[in-house]
């Protein structure tokens, strides 16, 4: 009797720990996708700030957003070349146009946790095959062979944010290199100097 006692309480400490382990892997993933937001927004940043700082055009290489020698002085639009937190490595998929970066994306095939709320500079892409005018359209899911409800963390394009407001600085924070100066306050009647 003490035996089968024990063999179901091994069984149910062994049904709590596989639950456990799951919550565990769930949680794991979340830190991870949060800080793969939180690199592709600096990528995204960092190619706004060297097509602004430039005449217009996008770099060629990863590296030239590290130090940008377009100019005397090199400039660093980034800090150094991220590791994607989904895979371990510091190897992208570099999304180009005419020769430019466009984006970048991570080679994780894992499916995402996060599908509402993105951020302005996440583009949920269903191909990574291009044409001349863009990003052809096409469910990028069927190819991998899964349902195309699934999005993997390779469809998921950090770029820099295009149209009205999309200054480098616009996300949140006041542009480094801003041209206009500080409006001195108003004085006040009667206020000594």
């Amino acid at each position: 009797m003490v035996y089968l006692l024990t063999l179901f309480a091994v069984a149910a400490l062994g049904l709590g720990l596989a639950q456990f382990g799951q919550v565990w892997a769930k949680s794991v993933q979340r830190e991870r996708e949060a800080e793969l937001l939180f690199i592709g927004g600096e990528f995204a940043r960092a190619l706004a700030r060297y097509k602004a700082a430039g005449p217009g055009v996008g770099p060629a290489e990863l590296g030239d957003l590290v130090t940008d020698k377009r100019v005397p002085v090199p400039r660093r639009h980034l800090r150094r070349i991220y590791r994607d937190p989904m895979t371990g490595k510091a190897d992208w998929i570099v999304e180009r146009r005419e020769g430019q970066i466009v984006g970048v994306r991570s080679r994780s095939e894992q499916s995402v946790l996060r599908r509402q709320g993105l951020p302005d500079w996440v583009q949920v892409i269903e191909v990574a095959q291009r044409t001349r005018g863009g990003f052809r359209q096409a469910p990028l899911s069927l190819l991998r062979g899964k349902e195309a409800d699934t999005p993997s963390y390779t469809d998921w394009l950090f770029r820099p944010k295009e149209g009205p407001g999309a200054a480098p600085g616009a996300a949140g924070r006041p542009a480094a290199h801003s041209a206009a100066a500080p409006t001195p306050p108003a004085a006040t009647a009667g206020a000594v100097p």
